[in-house]
């Protein structure tokens, strides 16, 4: 049945209907409903035709003078709406299901009933192909994310990172059980003695999604896209030379060294894609990227996300055959029914846990690699140019006060990116009388800020706001999602990075092309952080990479250009058929690949 066909019907039903009158006649003019349906009345009776063919309505017209028309709605409209919504969702049409119930679901209890199907609907299921493979494991789970985007040379957030590792593979991997790099597309991979030239040898028979072979020219290709204006061309840092030596090998030359460039090998950003990408349409590609990784994407929409496994993986075939992501709308992600059966996360915007409905499930609590931040926007004028206002500023927000009154899953005051950072420093106690002297010095004149957050931080926002505001410093927040133009509009901002690759990613944070900090601050600042990063590279010891890397935090904790405020946890809670996850990735998500279900008996 059309949509149009189901919309008209429910048009009808709340304009003329009576929920408690379904099947009885009831009078109405051509004139009402036509006016209703906003159309002739030519064209009204061509769609009650359409109605009654369909079984939902029966026309009963008047004939003659004082003979009034009467219309029998069929169908329950709690029922049929319901009805209308699963099966639209079942055939992953998420957005008609969501839309319709939002529309026309007010005055039922459809919503409440369709939350609880779907709560049952996510999960494990298994079901029959119809070709005779046999059936399809499925795990189907709902996300609160949009894709921004999946280009490796612009990938910049978390939840893009983990899709696009499920659909590409690098060169190689970091291995945090151990903290060693392994072998990944490259099986071996050699350096010279100052870090300057790099060759990596590739692995045969490695299939792209499409059953092509991948080849140097592959690498080649997706690595010389990271060069020039891409944001992540902080990965080539240093490069001149990208070549193929041969079928199979690769030759990458620097001006300058970069004694763990095979790190750099291992982010998201550098995986690899088909030279040319395949001889695909740029549009039809990123529609559907194609990589060598253990799935392949099938479909994105704005509100599902399909992959499935790719049984041609050199690592060998994922367990699962399909992964399927549904995107809740933003009204929806507060409902507490809405969680999977298989996976429960207590990640920052999920609902807080029924304990005891998880009493038996396995429990995954993890610190968050990386922490929660407060930048200025150098690049505009306001008072936080003045040292001593900014001072003022992290003396007032201070993070056990935001832990204590806020909760969740903030658990531990940062002091820098890493948790380590904490062990030799303390909070300073909140002194009123210090805040004033620090805002008397910067002679802060009431200047009101700006703040731009993404909604995952709108509570820390209003948080930061409103304890400002207790000592005269006014200030707004405004949403900015993903929009980086709206954000550089702001005076300061409040973001949270994830170290998947350690000290590679406290790289990123400050040289992705569109990462806050290289945005919000001035040149001096970028070039003085430039330095260190080369400072850091050469180094011949972690230990003292460790030492250059961490002046940059240092320096900007001491003079308050950047606020350290939390690091989070995520919680994770496994149904008991859940096989083969002990632990989350450094991204804070399981490993489709390794997931397999194994079915109870009830």
């Amino acid at each position: 049945m059309q949509i149009q066909t189901v919309e008209r019907y429910l048009i009808l039903v709340d304009r003329f209907g009576d929920i408690r009158l379904t099947g009885s006649p009831m009078e109405v003019t051509m004139e009402e409903l036509s006016e209703a349906l906003f159309c002739s009345k030519r064209n009204t009776r061509i769609i009650l035709q359409k109605l009654e063919d369909e079984g939902l309505i029966e026309w009963l017209p008047g004939r003659g003078r004082g003979h009034h028309s009467r219309i029998v709605f069929l169908k329950d409209k709690p029922s049929y709406l319901l009805g209308l919504a699963r099966n639209r969702a079942e055939s992953g049409d998420y957005k008609t299901a969501f839309e319709l119930l939002g529309t026309y679901g007010e005055g039922t209890d459809a919503k409440e009933k369709f939350l609880e199907w779907l709560d049952g609907h996510f999960g494990y299921r298994q079901e029959e192909r119809g070709d005779g493979n046999g059936p399809c494991d499925t795990l189907v789970f709902p996300i609160i994310h949009q894709i921004v985007t999946l280009d490796p040379a612009y990938v910049n957030y978390v939840f893009d990172s983990h899709l696009l590792r499920q659909i590409c593979d690098r060169l190689l991997q970091f291995d945090e059980r151990t903290d060693k790099i392994v072998p990944g597309l490259a099986y071996h991979w050699t350096s010279d003695s100052d870090g300057k030239e790099w060759t990596f040898y590739l692995r045969k028979g490695v299939l792209f999604h499409d059953g092509r072979e991948l080849s140097a020219a592959d690498v080649v290709y997706s690595l010389q896209r990271l060069r020039g204006d891409a944001d992540n061309r902080w990965i080539m840092r240093g490069v001149s030379d990208i070549a193929a030596v041969s079928r199979l090998v690769i030759r990458i030359r620097l001006h300058k060294p970069n004694r763990i460039f095979d790190r750099f090998m291992c982010t998201t950003a550098a995986s690899i894609i088909p030279a040319e990408l395949g001889g695909h349409p740029e549009d039809d590609f990123w529609q559907r990227p194609i990589g060598t990784g253990p799935f392949r994407l099938v479909s994105s929409t704005a509100h599902r996300i399909r992959l499935e496994a790719h049984h041609g993986y050199y690592q060998g075939r994922p367990f699962l055959d399909r992964v399927d992501l549904v995107v809740l709308p933003e009204e929806y992600r507060g409902d507490t029914a809405v969680s999977p059966d298989v996976l429960h996360t207590g990640k920052c915007g999920w609902p807080s846990i029924d304990q005891e409905a998880v009493e038996d499930w396995l429990a995954i609590e993890q610190l968050c690699r990386g922490c929660t931040m407060f930048c200025w926007n150098f690049n505009r004028e306001g008072p936080y140019h003045s040292e001593a206002f900014r001072q003022a500023v992290r003396m007032i927000l201070n993070p056990i006060d935001m832990i204590d009154e806020l909760g969740g899953s903030r658990v531990m005051p940062a002091f820098g990116f890493r948790i380590e950072t904490n062990r030799h420093l303390n909070v300073e106690p909140y002194r009123a009388e210090q805040v004033r002297a620090a805002l008397q010095q910067a002679d802060y004149d009431g200047s009101p800020l700006l703040i731009a957050v993404h909604e995952n931080y709108e509570d820390d926002a209003r948080w930061i706001m409103n304890r400002l505001k207790q000592w005269g410093i006014q200030a707004e927040v405004t949403i900015s999602g993903t929009n980086l133009e709206k954000v550089m509009e702001a005076d300061c901002t409040m973001f949270g990075i994830v170290l998947a690759e350690d000290e590679v990613c406290e790289i990123e944070a400050y040289e992705h092309g569109s990462c806050v900090m290289q945005s919000f601050l001035d040149n001096d600042r970028l070039d003085w952080i430039s330095e260190q990063v080369d400072t850091a590279l050469v180094a011949d010891s972690n230990e003292r990479r460790r030492a250059a890397l961490r002046q940059i935090e240092e320096r900007f904790r001491k003079d308050a250009t950047i606020l350290f405020l939390t690091h989070r946890k995520n919680n994770t809670y496994l149904h008991p058929s859940v096989r083969g996850v002990t632990k989350l990735n450094s991204l804070g998500w399981i490993d489709f690949k390794d997931v397999w279900l194994e079915q109870l008996q009830v």
